[in-house]
Protein backbone atom coordinates (compact mmCIF):
# COMPACT_ATOMS: atom_id res chain seq x y z
CA UNK A 1 0.00 0.00 0.00
CA UNK A 2 3.22 2.55 0.26
CA UNK A 3 3.41 3.05 -3.71
CA UNK A 4 -0.62 4.83 -3.42
CA UNK A 5 -0.82 7.75 -4.48
CA UNK A 6 -3.36 10.20 -2.24
CA UNK A 7 -4.78 13.11 -3.25
CA UNK A 8 -7.10 15.11 -0.95
CA UNK A 9 -10.17 17.28 -1.68
CA UNK A 10 -10.30 19.67 0.74
CA UNK A 11 -14.10 20.52 1.46
CA UNK A 12 -13.98 20.86 5.50
CA UNK A 13 -16.51 18.18 6.60
CA UNK A 14 -17.21 16.88 2.83
CA UNK A 15 -13.62 16.65 2.28
CA UNK A 16 -12.69 13.21 0.41
CA UNK A 17 -9.05 11.21 -0.32
CA UNK A 18 -8.48 10.26 -4.17
CA UNK A 19 -6.58 7.05 -4.15
CA UNK A 20 -4.82 5.92 -7.27
CA UNK A 21 -2.53 2.94 -8.24
CA UNK A 22 -2.36 0.14 -10.91
CA UNK A 23 -3.32 -2.92 -9.79
CA UNK A 24 -4.95 -1.73 -6.45
CA UNK A 25 -8.84 -2.84 -7.32
CA UNK A 26 -8.95 -5.37 -5.12
CA UNK A 27 -6.55 -3.91 -2.07
CA UNK A 28 -8.54 -0.35 -2.81
CA UNK A 29 -12.05 -1.36 -1.17
CA UNK A 30 -10.31 -2.36 1.66
CA UNK A 31 -9.30 1.32 2.46
CA UNK A 32 -12.96 1.89 2.49
CA UNK A 33 -14.08 -1.19 5.07
CA UNK A 34 -15.70 0.80 8.17
CA UNK A 35 -17.39 2.65 5.60
CA UNK A 36 -18.78 -0.55 3.78
CA UNK A 37 -18.98 -3.21 6.50
CA UNK A 38 -22.71 -4.04 7.46
CA UNK A 39 -24.59 -1.65 4.66
CA UNK A 40 -26.53 -2.07 2.20
CA UNK A 41 -24.93 -0.75 -1.28
CA UNK A 42 -26.28 -0.62 -4.60
CA UNK A 43 -23.82 -0.87 -6.90
CA UNK A 44 -24.65 1.20 -9.91
CA UNK A 45 -22.65 0.47 -13.51
CA UNK A 46 -23.55 -0.27 -17.10
CA UNK A 47 -23.82 -3.14 -19.02
CA UNK A 48 -20.72 -3.27 -20.57
CA UNK A 49 -18.18 -2.16 -17.66
CA UNK A 50 -20.40 -4.86 -15.69
CA UNK A 51 -19.93 -7.69 -17.72
CA UNK A 52 -16.13 -6.58 -17.01
CA UNK A 53 -15.89 -5.50 -13.45
CA UNK A 54 -19.15 -6.04 -11.56
CA UNK A 55 -18.92 -9.43 -10.21
CA UNK A 56 -15.65 -8.80 -8.87
CA UNK A 57 -16.10 -5.61 -7.30
CA UNK A 58 -19.51 -7.18 -5.62
CA UNK A 59 -17.93 -10.14 -4.11
CA UNK A 60 -14.88 -7.94 -2.65
CA UNK A 61 -17.98 -5.56 -0.95
CA UNK A 62 -19.34 -8.79 0.65
CA UNK A 63 -16.51 -10.22 1.72
CA UNK A 64 -15.94 -6.38 3.09
CA UNK A 65 -19.41 -7.24 4.97
CA UNK A 66 -21.72 -5.54 2.70
CA UNK A 67 -25.11 -6.36 1.70
CA UNK A 68 -25.27 -5.50 -2.29
CA UNK A 69 -27.60 -5.02 -4.73
CA UNK A 70 -26.51 -4.40 -8.25
CA UNK A 71 -28.51 -1.69 -10.67
CA UNK A 72 -27.16 -2.23 -14.48
CA UNK A 73 -28.34 -0.10 -17.27
CA UNK A 74 -27.78 0.05 -21.14
CA UNK A 75 -24.36 1.98 -22.16
CA UNK A 76 -23.86 4.61 -23.44
CA UNK A 77 -24.68 8.90 -23.11
CA UNK A 78 -27.87 8.64 -24.93
CA UNK A 79 -28.99 5.78 -21.63
CA UNK A 80 -28.22 9.20 -19.14
CA UNK A 81 -31.52 10.16 -18.90
CA UNK A 82 -34.85 10.48 -16.31
CA UNK A 83 -36.07 6.92 -17.23
CA UNK A 84 -33.19 5.43 -16.11
CA UNK A 85 -33.16 6.88 -13.31
CA UNK A 86 -36.52 5.71 -12.63
CA UNK A 87 -35.26 2.44 -12.94
CA UNK A 88 -32.54 2.81 -10.24
CA UNK A 89 -34.47 4.53 -8.17
CA UNK A 90 -36.79 1.44 -7.70
CA UNK A 91 -34.11 -0.92 -7.57
CA UNK A 92 -32.77 0.81 -4.28
CA UNK A 93 -36.24 1.03 -2.66
CA UNK A 94 -36.03 -3.02 -4.08
CA UNK A 95 -33.30 -3.46 -2.55
CA UNK A 96 -34.28 -1.97 0.85
CA UNK A 97 -31.87 1.23 0.65
CA UNK A 98 -32.40 3.93 3.27
CA UNK A 99 -30.14 6.73 4.60
CA UNK A 100 -27.54 4.85 6.00
CA UNK A 101 -26.98 3.12 2.88
CA UNK A 102 -24.39 3.47 0.17
CA UNK A 103 -24.43 3.82 -3.46
CA UNK A 104 -21.11 2.53 -5.17
CA UNK A 105 -20.60 3.77 -8.81
CA UNK A 106 -18.49 1.21 -11.16
CA UNK A 107 -17.63 2.81 -14.92
CA UNK A 108 -16.81 5.72 -16.74
CA UNK A 109 -18.23 9.29 -16.45
CA UNK A 110 -22.03 8.26 -17.58
CA UNK A 111 -22.42 6.06 -14.70
CA UNK A 112 -20.33 8.20 -12.55
CA UNK A 113 -22.84 10.78 -13.12
CA UNK A 114 -26.21 9.02 -12.69
CA UNK A 115 -24.87 7.31 -9.73
CA UNK A 116 -24.05 10.44 -7.90
CA UNK A 117 -27.05 11.60 -8.74
CA UNK A 118 -29.39 8.69 -7.46
CA UNK A 119 -27.07 9.44 -4.11
CA UNK A 120 -27.56 13.07 -4.11
CA UNK A 121 -31.21 12.92 -4.51
CA UNK A 122 -32.68 9.33 -3.41
CA UNK A 123 -34.19 9.90 0.60
CA UNK A 124 -32.38 13.58 0.11
CA UNK A 125 -28.88 12.19 0.13
CA UNK A 126 -27.10 9.16 0.75
CA UNK A 127 -23.35 8.48 0.47
CA UNK A 128 -21.49 7.47 -2.22
CA UNK A 129 -18.27 6.46 -3.52
CA UNK A 130 -16.48 6.46 -6.92
CA UNK A 131 -15.03 3.52 -8.37
CA UNK A 132 -14.11 5.36 -12.49
CA UNK A 133 -13.30 2.52 -15.06
CA UNK A 134 -12.17 4.90 -17.98
CA UNK A 135 -9.66 7.72 -18.31
CA UNK A 136 -12.11 10.45 -18.97
CA UNK A 137 -13.60 9.08 -15.53
CA UNK A 138 -10.35 9.26 -13.54
CA UNK A 139 -8.92 12.51 -14.33
CA UNK A 140 -12.58 14.64 -14.63
CA UNK A 141 -15.86 13.45 -13.97
CA UNK A 142 -15.37 11.68 -10.70
CA UNK A 143 -14.05 14.27 -9.00
CA UNK A 144 -15.79 17.61 -7.82
CA UNK A 145 -18.93 16.15 -7.20
CA UNK A 146 -20.92 17.07 -10.17
CA UNK A 147 -23.70 15.10 -10.91
CA UNK A 148 -26.29 14.54 -13.15
CA UNK A 149 -28.63 13.10 -16.17
CA UNK A 150 -29.42 14.89 -19.90
CA UNK A 151 -32.41 16.21 -21.34
CA UNK A 152 -33.06 16.21 -25.00
CA UNK A 153 -32.72 20.03 -24.95
CA UNK A 154 -29.50 19.27 -23.47
CA UNK A 155 -26.44 17.77 -21.31
CA UNK A 156 -26.45 18.14 -17.55
CA UNK A 157 -29.50 19.97 -17.64
CA UNK A 158 -30.75 18.36 -14.37
CA UNK A 159 -28.16 17.54 -11.64
CA UNK A 160 -27.02 18.38 -8.46
CA UNK A 161 -23.92 18.72 -6.44
CA UNK A 162 -23.16 15.65 -4.45
CA UNK A 163 -19.41 15.05 -3.40
CA UNK A 164 -18.34 11.40 -3.02
CA UNK A 165 -16.94 10.04 0.05
CA UNK A 166 -13.97 8.61 -2.07
CA UNK A 167 -12.63 8.67 -5.63
CA UNK A 168 -10.92 5.01 -6.18
CA UNK A 169 -8.76 5.10 -8.57
CA UNK A 170 -6.71 1.87 -10.17
CA UNK A 171 -5.23 3.24 -13.82
CA UNK A 172 -5.03 -1.04 -14.62
CA UNK A 173 -8.39 -0.58 -15.33
CA UNK A 174 -7.11 1.25 -18.54
CA UNK A 175 -6.12 -1.86 -20.09
CA UNK A 176 -9.72 -3.17 -21.17
CA UNK A 177 -10.69 0.43 -22.94
CA UNK A 178 -9.73 0.51 -26.73
CA UNK A 179 -7.76 3.30 -27.62
CA UNK A 180 -10.79 5.82 -28.76
CA UNK A 181 -11.62 5.96 -24.98
CA UNK A 182 -8.71 6.51 -23.96
CA UNK A 183 -7.91 9.28 -26.34
CA UNK A 184 -11.17 10.52 -24.99
CA UNK A 185 -9.18 11.00 -21.31
CA UNK A 186 -6.43 12.71 -23.16
CA UNK A 187 -8.44 15.19 -24.26
CA UNK A 188 -9.38 16.20 -20.41
CA UNK A 189 -5.57 15.93 -19.88
CA UNK A 190 -5.13 18.29 -22.45
CA UNK A 191 -7.75 20.64 -21.02
CA UNK A 192 -5.80 21.16 -17.99
CA UNK A 193 -2.71 21.58 -19.61
CA UNK A 194 -3.89 24.64 -21.82
CA UNK A 195 -6.28 26.53 -19.18
CA UNK A 196 -3.49 26.06 -16.09
CA UNK A 197 -0.88 23.90 -16.31
CA UNK A 198 1.74 24.88 -18.97
CA UNK A 199 4.35 22.33 -17.66
CA UNK A 200 1.90 19.59 -18.20
CA UNK A 201 1.88 20.62 -21.55
CA UNK A 202 5.18 20.20 -22.39
CA UNK A 203 5.36 16.54 -20.08
CA UNK A 204 2.49 15.54 -23.03
CA UNK A 205 4.38 16.84 -26.03
CA UNK A 206 7.58 15.02 -24.83
CA UNK A 207 5.73 11.53 -23.72
CA UNK A 208 3.47 10.61 -26.63
CA UNK A 209 4.74 7.04 -27.06
CA UNK A 210 4.28 6.38 -23.39
CA UNK A 211 0.96 8.02 -23.24
CA UNK A 212 -0.24 5.41 -26.66
CA UNK A 213 1.58 3.05 -25.32
CA UNK A 214 -0.36 3.05 -22.53
CA UNK A 215 2.41 2.82 -19.71
CA UNK A 216 0.59 2.46 -16.48
CA UNK A 217 2.96 4.16 -14.02
CA UNK A 218 3.38 6.93 -16.22
CA UNK A 219 -0.81 7.42 -16.44
CA UNK A 220 -0.89 7.08 -12.75
CA UNK A 221 1.43 10.70 -12.14
CA UNK A 222 -0.30 12.05 -14.69
CA UNK A 223 -4.39 11.35 -13.29
CA UNK A 224 -2.42 12.28 -9.72
CA UNK A 225 -1.64 15.34 -11.43
CA UNK A 226 -4.94 16.28 -12.94
CA UNK A 227 -6.73 15.42 -9.99
CA UNK A 228 -4.51 17.54 -7.57
CA UNK A 229 -5.70 20.42 -10.45
CA UNK A 230 -9.32 19.58 -9.96
CA UNK A 231 -9.36 19.01 -6.34
CA UNK A 232 -7.46 22.57 -5.84
CA UNK A 233 -9.99 24.01 -8.04
CA UNK A 234 -13.23 22.40 -6.33
CA UNK A 235 -11.83 23.52 -3.16
CA UNK A 236 -11.88 26.90 -4.20
CA UNK A 237 -15.27 27.07 -6.20
CA UNK A 238 -17.53 24.11 -5.73
CA UNK A 239 -20.01 24.95 -7.17
CA UNK A 240 -18.53 26.97 -10.21
CA UNK A 241 -19.23 30.56 -9.29
CA UNK A 242 -16.09 32.01 -10.33
CA UNK A 243 -12.32 29.74 -11.23
CA UNK A 244 -14.51 26.04 -11.39
CA UNK A 245 -16.09 27.50 -15.26
CA UNK A 246 -12.59 26.94 -16.84
CA UNK A 247 -12.93 23.69 -16.36
CA UNK A 248 -15.68 23.99 -19.03
CA UNK A 249 -13.03 24.64 -21.81
CA UNK A 250 -13.98 23.36 -25.17
CA UNK A 251 -17.15 21.56 -23.55
CA UNK A 252 -19.72 24.49 -24.67
CA UNK A 253 -19.01 23.65 -28.22
CA UNK A 254 -18.20 19.86 -27.46
CA UNK A 255 -21.63 19.49 -25.57
CA UNK A 256 -23.20 21.24 -28.23
CA UNK A 257 -21.41 18.81 -30.95
CA UNK A 258 -22.13 15.47 -28.74
CA UNK A 259 -26.03 16.84 -28.74
CA UNK A 260 -26.59 17.35 -32.89
CA UNK A 261 -24.07 14.11 -33.33
CA UNK A 262 -26.79 11.82 -31.65
CA UNK A 263 -23.92 11.14 -29.45
CA UNK A 264 -21.87 8.47 -31.68
CA UNK A 265 -19.24 10.44 -30.96
CA UNK A 266 -17.27 10.20 -27.43
CA UNK A 267 -17.45 12.99 -24.92
CA UNK A 268 -13.74 13.65 -25.58
CA UNK A 269 -14.16 13.78 -28.96
CA UNK A 270 -16.20 16.48 -28.84
CA UNK A 271 -14.09 18.20 -26.30
CA UNK A 272 -11.06 18.10 -28.55
CA UNK A 273 -13.09 19.50 -31.20
CA UNK A 274 -14.60 22.15 -29.43
CA UNK A 275 -10.97 22.90 -27.99
CA UNK A 276 -10.11 23.66 -31.50
CA UNK A 277 -13.36 25.90 -32.18
CA UNK A 278 -12.56 27.88 -28.68
CA UNK A 279 -8.96 28.25 -29.57
CA UNK A 280 -10.00 29.69 -33.16
CA UNK A 281 -12.79 31.96 -31.51
CA UNK A 282 -9.94 32.92 -29.30
CA UNK A 283 -7.39 34.15 -31.92
CA UNK A 284 -10.44 36.17 -33.97
CA UNK A 285 -11.31 38.02 -30.61
CA UNK A 286 -7.15 38.34 -30.35
CA UNK A 287 -7.43 36.64 -27.10
CA UNK A 288 -4.27 34.54 -28.01
CA UNK A 289 -2.11 34.13 -30.83
CA UNK A 290 -2.44 31.70 -33.85
CA UNK A 291 0.74 29.67 -32.42
CA UNK A 292 -1.06 29.22 -29.50
CA UNK A 293 -3.67 27.71 -31.64
CA UNK A 294 -1.69 25.65 -33.74
CA UNK A 295 0.59 24.25 -30.39
CA UNK A 296 -3.03 23.19 -29.52
CA UNK A 297 -3.76 21.37 -32.85
CA UNK A 298 -0.75 19.90 -33.05
CA UNK A 299 -0.75 18.42 -29.46
CA UNK A 300 -4.23 16.40 -30.04
CA UNK A 301 -3.80 15.33 -33.44
CA UNK A 302 -0.64 13.90 -31.97
CA UNK A 303 -2.89 12.06 -29.58
CA UNK A 304 -5.13 10.78 -32.32
CA UNK A 305 -7.95 13.19 -31.51
CA UNK A 306 -10.18 15.11 -33.98
CA UNK A 307 -9.77 18.62 -34.72
CA UNK A 308 -13.26 19.18 -37.02
CA UNK A 309 -16.28 17.74 -37.65
CA UNK A 310 -18.83 17.27 -41.09
CA UNK A 311 -21.82 18.74 -38.67
CA UNK A 312 -23.99 21.61 -39.53
CA UNK A 313 -22.90 24.81 -37.88
CA UNK A 314 -25.80 26.26 -37.35
CA UNK A 315 -27.21 23.28 -35.53
CA UNK A 316 -24.27 23.14 -33.33
CA UNK A 317 -24.87 27.50 -32.86
CA UNK A 318 -28.49 26.78 -31.85
CA UNK A 319 -27.81 23.45 -29.80
CA UNK A 320 -24.85 25.72 -27.33
CA UNK A 321 -27.86 27.99 -27.18
CA UNK A 322 -29.07 25.88 -23.98
CA UNK A 323 -26.28 25.13 -22.41
CA UNK A 324 -26.71 25.50 -18.90
CA UNK A 325 -23.88 28.06 -18.04
CA UNK A 326 -25.27 30.41 -20.33
CA UNK A 327 -27.11 33.93 -18.80
CA UNK A 328 -29.67 36.45 -20.40
CA UNK A 329 -29.21 34.77 -23.70
CA UNK A 330 -25.34 35.58 -23.74
CA UNK A 331 -23.39 32.27 -24.67
CA UNK A 332 -20.61 32.08 -22.10
CA UNK A 333 -17.41 30.27 -23.69
CA UNK A 334 -13.81 29.38 -21.95
CA UNK A 335 -11.03 30.82 -24.27
CA UNK A 336 -7.50 30.36 -23.98
CA UNK A 337 -5.19 33.49 -23.45
CA UNK A 338 -1.74 31.17 -23.84
CA UNK A 339 -0.70 27.71 -22.92
CA UNK A 340 -1.76 27.30 -18.94
CA UNK A 341 -3.89 30.73 -19.23
CA UNK A 342 -7.48 30.96 -19.83
CA UNK A 343 -10.39 32.73 -19.12
CA UNK A 344 -14.55 33.16 -18.81
CA UNK A 345 -15.43 35.43 -21.70
CA UNK A 346 -19.25 36.17 -21.72
CA UNK A 347 -19.74 38.61 -24.66
CA UNK A 348 -18.63 36.49 -27.68
CA UNK A 349 -20.31 38.03 -30.77
CA UNK A 350 -22.74 35.10 -31.98
CA UNK A 351 -22.03 35.92 -35.25
CA UNK A 352 -18.00 35.06 -34.57
CA UNK A 353 -19.04 31.93 -32.57
CA UNK A 354 -20.42 30.55 -35.73
CA UNK A 355 -17.12 31.42 -37.95
CA UNK A 356 -15.27 29.77 -35.51
CA UNK A 357 -17.52 26.72 -36.02
CA UNK A 358 -17.37 26.63 -39.47
CA UNK A 359 -13.40 26.77 -39.51
CA UNK A 360 -13.50 23.33 -37.95
CA UNK A 361 -16.56 21.80 -39.78
CA UNK A 362 -16.35 20.04 -43.36
CA UNK A 363 -20.29 20.18 -43.74
CA UNK A 364 -21.86 21.02 -47.19
CA UNK A 365 -25.87 22.15 -47.18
Amino acid sequence: MSNNISVNVGLDERSYTITIKPGLLDQTLELLKERIDQRRCLLISDSHVYSLYGARVEQKLRELGAEVTSSIFPEGEANKHLATMGAIYHDAVKAGLNRKSLIVALGGGVSGDIAGFAAATYMRGIEFIQVPTSLLAMVDSSVGGKTGVDLPEGKNLVGAFWQPKAVIIDPKMLTTLDMREVRCGLAEIVKYAVIIDEELFEILQNNLGKLLSLDLNFYAQIIARCCKIKAKIVAEDEREAGIRALLNYGHTFGHAIEQVANFSIGHGEGVAIGMCMAAELAVKLGLCTAEVQQKQHILLKALGLPCSTNLDPAAIREAMKSDKKNTDGTTVVVLPRNIGQAEVINDAPGAMILDAIKQHSSFNA
